[in-house]
């Protein structure tokens, strides 16, 4: 084992210097805003202040699938939160969401916005408020919500952990490379054993389980994150793959993918979304032919 190190921690850690590696401008060990800045609001009852990541995709999938099953009240501005430029310390996001993490959701269809953050509890919300992608059966429900909170307790061990070390850390460490790739391998089996027995995650319906856990694991699968797909043998968990391939054919889950996105190709990409004709209209290719 290499790597080894002679730090010792101190009794007490305090702040004193830069984290290192990607996103290091924006680590810090304190909440709260750093700047007043309110956010802008759109013509749309729901309200979503994002970025492109998978976190972020959850939610977009999530109101393209409602409109598309014809809920016309999932009508929605995405509006841009650029997390490189600290977009999401102002003071407007902040007060959508205190954890100051993407994405943030305001529902303004009642008398009183409503704040959502999360984005789990944002899938939940919307199911919830439209009677969609969310079982009414006691049993059906529970293994849908079992499958929702693995995502969310199982993703920062994958991005936080392996996604950190392997591809944005100022260096590399075995320990702690060894150590997330063994337990997103783990992850990767988990689902390829259920999916080896059910269609979806839930059962034999397509639920907001499959909505939270397909933008990290099937993108992993497909190898987009990370540049990690041969390093982890992705090509392995076969049924993972399958089920990876079915969600990612899905119309409104190509929309929802490249809403808020800044990375690849600018044809996926549609930085804001305000109206269904911008995926036609506003996709960086063609605002970027428009001059």
């Amino acid at each position: 084992m290499s790597d080894a190190s002679d730090y010792t921690p101190p009794k007490v850690w305090t702040w004193n210097k830069a984290s290192g590696g990607r996103f290091a401008n924006i680590n810090r060990p304190i909440a709260g805003p750093t700047s007043e800045k309110e956010l802008p609001v759109g013509k749309h009852p729901l309200q979503l202040y994002s970025l492109g990541t998978p976190n972020g995709q959850k939610v977009t999938i999530m109101l393209e699938e409602l409109l598309a099953l014809g809920h016309r009240g999932a009508e929605y501005d995405a509006w841009l939160i650029k997390i490189g430029e600290g977009d999401q310390f102002g003071s407007g996001f902040v007060a959508a969401n205190p954890n100051s993490k993407i994405p943030a959701l305001v529902d303004r269809s009642g008398p009183e916005p409503v704040r959502v953050f999360e984005s789990g509890a944002i899938l939940l919300y919307l199911a919830e408020k439209f009677g969609a992608l969310v079982p009414t059966e006691s049993a059906k429900r529970a293994e849908c919500l079992s499958w929702l909170f693995w995502q969310m307790g199982s993703a920062p061990y994958l991005g936080g952990g392996f996604g950190h070390f392997y591809a944005y850390a100022p260096t590399k460490i075995e320990y702690a490379i060894d150590r997330f790739a063994m337990e997103t391998k783990r992850q990767l089996d988990v689902l390829d054993r259920r999916l080896a027995e059910s269609k979806y995650l839930a059962g034999d319906d397509y639920t907001i389980a499959d909505i939270a856990v397909w933008p990290w694991y099937g993108g992993l699968a497909k190898g987009l994150l990370y540049g990690a797909g041969e390093f982890l043998a992705v090509h392995e968990y076969k049924n993972v793959q399958r089920w990876a391939d079915m969600i990612g054919e899905r119309p409104a889950v190509r929309r929802g993918r490249i809403v808020n996105r800044l990375q690849g190709d600018p044809a996926n990409q549609l930085h804001e979304r305000h109206d269904a004709s911008d995926f036609d209209l506003k996709t960086q290719d063609k605002v970027a032919a428009k001059g």
